[in-house]
């Protein structure tokens, strides 16, 4: 019998509150149905363990960064589209730190293409024919706005820049205007 009011959805967005306030690698079906004042087995008719339950919050995570990082670029291009996009991860990132760590959880290849991944990668290709890059140049291009959105972005979270000046916010803000520019002006092999 399942407890009146849970379903997987629920206890899916339970998980990724809980891995927001005690990290994404804590997770656990145990750990979560203390959180819930439930017994685990209860929750075992909605996840069958806690790698499944991390499967679905990365896959709620991927979701939920879609819907952002679309609504954000829609109507802008070039660097407006880039800026916006940058933002979308980082501001995620600040807000869902768990959620932000499950968005990069390694998934099965059906998994992940079933999910919001690859609509994060039409956006950023999107993004990216504003600056009139062909192929495999734009997939090198890709590749890097990931490297540098998530590799600033985890810095940042663990405290990397914390003790020196100027602040992050700057260094943020020279980066992106750094990475249009290299954009603009891609080196040709």
């Amino acid at each position: 019998m399942t407890r009146a009011g849970l379903n997987t959805q629920r206890v899916t967005e339970a998980g990724a509150d809980l891995a927001d306030e005690i990290g994404f690698t804590q997770i656990t079906v145990s750990e979560l149905a203390r959180r819930l004042d439930v017994k685990v087995a209860s929750l075992y008719s909605h996840v069958r363990n806690s790698e499944d339950l991390k499967v679905r919050i990365a896959l709620l995570a991927l979701e939920e960064l879609a819907d952002r990082a679309a609504d954000a670029i829609a109507g802008r291009a070039g660097k407006d589209a880039l800026i916006a996009l940058a933002n979308v991860y980082r501001d995620y990132a600040r807000a869902h730190p768990g959620r932000y760590t499950a968005a990069q959880y390694r998934l099965d290849p059906q998994t992940a293409a079933a999910g919001a991944g690859p609509r994060h990668a039409r956006m950023t290709r999107a993004i990216l024919r504003g600056y009139d890059l062909q192929e495999p140049d734009r997939t090198h291009a890709v590749r890097l706005l990931g490297s540098v959105f998530h590799g600033y972005t985890s810095l940042e979270m663990g405290g990397g820049f914390d003790h020196s000046a100027p602040d992050s916010d700057q260094s943020w803000s020279r980066t992106l205007d750094a990475l249009d520019a290299l954009l603009r002006h891609w080196p040709r092999p």
